[in-house]
């Protein structure tokens, strides 16, 4: 793959400062971007805004900037592209696949982890979803998309073939919350079409989703891009290193290091002493060493931190 025809992107919600995890994957998709002579593009998922942290998206940039990741193009902001994921929508429920969802989550968690398929003789027309526009409060409905008994797969580039029955296994899900807001199922595919990624290499808590975003491009009449999803980073309790768990954020003063395990992490077994070099020629040493194969098909690594 040309630079021309490889971008990829790293894509965190600024819903706190980056962690270990978040960095490691981060540092897996620049590596893999640069070891193509690709593009290499930051977008903030910022379509949260109860889950978001003031300030928390410029924090992040800096980081990755301490960090030596320096980006491509501008950063993209989900939160001015919602006239974007509103066409997307629209042209769903052109194509009938749409309809109106009033489950509670007490309903929805009687069922399990599939949706049941209780609302779905509501209709939503296009007409319906521009009237709904137009009066927000006479609505307290989520729209669900249909999905079809149909197997979606994926040749994962660390993981190996991966498939779900999206009937069976994942059920019609939701693309606009009841409160509005766009899911993120549907955001991801309209801006990774809209960059031209070609290339997502993220981590393997989203695998279970590529099979949604798989059928929503085909719904819409995306290209699919190449996937490798790496293993998370787990504490010593085995929980998942994250926000939520109050993972302890990144530290600039030691950028170095927490660089070096990354690259530890993925297998690329770097030489002690590279700590003491500066984080761009850490990182130089990663692309030149870069080895997708050498990543653990592993779900979970233990943090070096709780061993």
């Amino acid at each position: 793959m040309t630079g021309s025809s490889y971008v990829g992107r790293f894509a965190p919600s600024p819903s706190g400062p980056l962690h270990l995890g978040s960095l490691l994957a981060a540092v897996a998709s620049f590596l893999d971007a640069r070891a193509h002579a690709g593009l290499w593009l930051v977008r903030m998922e910022d379509l949260d805004p109860p889950r978001e942290q003031t300030g928390a998206a410029d924090e992040i940039l800096t980081q990755l900037q301490h960090f030596g990741l320096a980006w491509d193009k501008d950063v993209l902001y989900q939160s001015q592209r919602l006239d974007a994921y509103a066409a997307a929508l629209m042209q769903l429920a052109n194509e009938g696949l749409c309809f109106r969802c009033q489950c509670t989550r007490s309903a929805l968690r009687e069922h399990g982890n599939v949706y049941s398929g209780q609302c779905r003789h509501r209709g939503l027309s296009a007409r319906d979803l521009q009237y709904a526009d137009k009066h927000p409060s006479g609505s307290d409905a989520a729209v669900r998309v249909r999905v079809t008994d149909e197997t979606y797969a994926l040749q994962d580039r660390i993981q190996g073939l991966y498939s779900q029955n999206l009937a069976s296994e994942a059920g019609d899900f939701v693309v606009r919350r009841k409160d509005r807001l766009f899911a993120y199922q549907l955001a991801v595919v309209v801006d990774d079409a809209y960059q031209g990624i070609t290339d997502i290499v993220r981590g393997i808590d989203l695998l279970d989703s590529t099979p949604r975003q798989l059928y929503l491009q085909h719904c819409l009449g995306y290209g699919t891009p190449r996937y490798a999803h790496v293993p998370i980073i787990v504490d010593a309790a085995g929980d998942k290193l994250s926000k939520q768990s109050f993972a302890p954020p990144l530290q600039p003063e030691r950028a170095q290091e927490q660089l070096h395990q990354c690259l530890d992490l993925l297998g690329l077994s770097p030489p002690r002493t590279l700590i003491n070099s500066s984080v761009e020629s850490i990182l130089a040493w990663g692309v030149e060493h870069w080895d997708i194969q050498a990543v653990p098909k592993l779900a979970t690594l233990r943090s070096p931190q709780s061993s």
